[in-house]
């Protein structure tokens, strides 16, 4: 998103002025709390949005106002979505298992990479991205994550270093969508958080590769060059104006501290908005434990510890906390050993007793050779195995992703 200079021209409206179309600035509610934020308000509905949150005044830029759509059709366009929305409402009460989801799961996430890699070479090539197609893609998968969430949790924990650009926006995307259903979140803005997600770090694409992969520290030069794949992303985006004003404010403050260490604002506590410290929070969760080039993963627990450590200073306490629950101490998709010397990938949370998740074996290193697959349930007395510790594949030399699709998909 281009910056606003001071040679702009500013106005302040209230709620009941504001139309889609208009470039705002920053706003306020009715504690008179200023919080900047720039982005167009692509319709209507985002306007009652912000008036069921209270925000009752904005500041716009007259001059960088859209023409848009006639409001036939943005009504017409509502109404559609309230009949989507009423369909998928009713698909929600239909949860279905984690085997039957495993199959749809693993083919939207593959198509979603393959999006992804398509959405990133346009924007190498300087060419305007559809986003109607990244919604279409992101809606989808919340629709998935409302069937049954941990189908995609799962999925979301293979991860290759050679991809890490396009899976770490398509797992932060995944994992925005589960956090946010785990706090209530209506489903129509759960889709909005998956897109803006999503779209993320779209700016790091245009980043020397040199930078964004070096080994070891990088200059202050070179950080710069690092932080400024936020504006960059914006900027990408700031033709198109169907994106919500929730997304364009989740890519913009996903790397602000509530201390006012972040970038690029300083912005502080209270002036991030909750999508952004809940993307902060995923974002810093899945760059730890994924492996880079420069450097190896740490297990979900011990991502959990460094949260934990810079709450409140940089995270948010309360959605720390919030996030551990709803990932669980042993997220779904993550390797162990059991003390009995089996091998299994976490299948299922136990939110009565997290300490004893389900876990579906499938080796046993003693023996040095698989066996059947099975799901156990660990806080059922007749099964004694407990978790021993976490573990990375490559410490057993196994194709943990042959198994995968074995175990689950196949």
């Amino acid at each position: 998103m281009s910056k606003i200079t001071t040679s702009e021209i500013t106005e302040i409206i209230s709620i009941d002025q504001l139309k889609p179309g208009m470039y705002v600035k920053s706003f306020s509610d009715n504690n008179h709390l200023s919080i900047k934020s720039e982005g167009y308000i692509s319709c209507l509905e985002s306007i009652t949005q912000l008036r069921n949150a209270d925000i009752v005044q904005f500041v716009i830029v007259p001059d960088k106002e859209k023409q848009t759509v006639n409001v036939e059709k943005v009504f017409a366009d509502i109404k559609t979505r309230q009949l989507i929305e009423l369909k998928n409402n009713s698909l929600e009460k239909l949860a279905i298992s984690f085997d039957s989801e495993m199959k749809k799961a693993s083919d939207l996430y593959k198509n979603a990479k393959l999006l992804q890699e398509k959405i990133l070479s346009q924007i190498r090539q300087k060419k305007s991205i559809n986003i109607a197609e990244v919604e279409e893609s992101a809606n989808a998968m919340v629709d998935s994550i409302f069937r049954n969430q941990d189908a995609l949790t799962c999925m979301s924990r293979f991860q290759t270093k050679d991809s890490y650009l396009i899976e770490h926006s398509l797992n932060v995307s995944i994992l925005m969508a589960v956090f946010a259903k785990h706090l209530g979140f209506d489903k129509r803005l759960i889709q909005e958080i998956a897109l803006g997600a999503f779209l993320h770090d779209i700016g790091k694409v245009l980043l020397p590769s040199d930078i964004l992969n070096k080994q070891g520290t990088l200059t202050a030069k070179e950080q710069s060059i690092i932080r400024s794949h936020v504006a960059l992303g914006l900027k990408i985006l700031e033709d198109s104006p169907s994106i919500s004003h929730v997304a364009m404010t989740m890519i913009q403050e996903h790397h602000e501290r509530l201390d006012g260490s972040g970038y690029p604002n300083n912005l502080k506590r209270d002036d991030i908005s909750k999508y952004g410290k809940m993307l902060a929070i995923i974002d810093s969760y899945d760059a730890m434990t994924c492996d880079r080039p420069y450097r190896k993963s740490v297990h979900p627990i011990n991502a959990f510890k460094k949260l934990i450590a810079e709450s409140p200073e940089c995270y948010d306490e309360e959605l720390v906390e919030s996030f551990i629950q709803c990932m669980g101490v042993y997220p779904v998709g993550t390797l162990v050993k059991l003390n009995s010397g089996k091998l299994g990938l976490i299948s299922r949370l136990n939110k009565q007793k997290p300490l004893h998740p389900y876990v579906r074996v499938f080796y046993n290193i003693r023996l040095n050779q698989a066996i059947p697959i099975k799901e156990v349930n660990l806080s059922e007395s007749k099964y004694k195995d407990q978790i021993d510790c976490c573990i990375r594949p490559e410490e057993f030399n196994l194709n943990l992703l042959g198994f995968f699709k074995t175990a689950f998909i196949d």
